[in-house]
């Protein structure tokens, strides 16, 4: 008896607190608007884009000054 009660509050508390929005997600996602897929998501995908391109950016820079640095000889005293 407790069991059953127990799964059927479960069961309907996450009915409740939680719609299921697929449908809309598959509808932005599948829309032709032109814009590409990984930005559909809204500001917060703009914003992640953006600060993964900055970071690529500098990264490579940096590997390339230090490549720089160790490819030339120290001075001998």
């Amino acid at each position: 008896g407790l069991r059953q009660i127990s799964q059927r509050t479960i069961s309907t508390a996450s009915r409740r607190q939680f719609e299921n929005r697929v449908r809309e997600k598959q509808k932005l996602f599948q829309e032709d608007n032109g814009i590409p897929v990984h930005l559909k998501g809204g500001l917060m995908d703009a914003v992640l884009y953006k600060v993964t391109m900055g970071l690529t950016v500098f990264g490579t820079a940096y590997v390339i000054y230090e490549l720089y640095v160790a490819s030339m000889p120290k001075k001998q005293n």
